[in-house]
């Protein structure tokens, strides 16, 4: 029987034994362990990368509520009240006095809180930080800078009042005079 003739490094380690010679193997099954590790982090880098374009395609979208809704007729609010009907829903207090109606914003010009309504003394109170706010909307005490906002209104042809919260107008610019900012009854 023949044997295998060695290879030079084989013989190189035989006849020197301080060869630093190296006689690594890769068997079968590590190979394919390494092979799946190495494809496994491929495919999460490139699921990271295509989360974040399907994060680029479908971004986030806040569902507000609509802008423009009805609010009944003329006749369902009172001579000199504040109807809050909508202020939870809209963020609108409808109010009517002796010849107009006008529809004010819920939001407090200082920081945005949402001032309470009070009969009693016909004003409108922040609870943040203590605006004042007649009936009307205009500020008489506290921080707030100016007075409530308005939305524009509207009748439509039903004889329905319609509130549009896409167009404001503001007292201190003196766009309560303009006609979309009220309706005369």
């Amino acid at each position: 029987m023949e044997t295998p003739k060695n290879s030079s490094e084989d013989q190189a380690a035989k006849t020197n034994p301080s060869c630093q010679c190296s006689q690594e193997t890769v068997d079968r099954r590590s190979f394919i362990k390494w092979f799946v590790v190495g494809w496994s982090a491929f495919a999460a880098i490139v699921a990271g990368y295509g989360t974040l374009v399907m994060r680029f395609l479908f971004p986030n979208v806040l569902f507000e509520p609509v802008q423009t809704f009805r609010a009944g007729t003329p006749e369902d609010y009172e001579t000199g009240q504040v109807s809050e009907r909508f202020k939870d829903e809209y963020g609108v207090w409808i109010v009517r006095s002796d010849d107009k109606i006008y529809a004010l914003s819920t939001v407090c010009t200082h920081l945005g809180c949402t001032p309470n309504w009070f009969s009693s003394e016909a004003k409108f109170k922040c609870p943040c930080h203590g605006s004042g706010f007649y009936k009307s909307g205009v500020n008489f005490e506290g921080p707030a800078p100016r007075p409530l906002e308005r939305y524009k209104i509207a009748l439509s042809d039903d004889g329905e009042i319609l509130v549009d919260k896409t167009q404001k107008f503001q007292e201190e610019k003196g766009e309560w005079s303009d006609p979309d900012s009220f309706i005369v009854v």
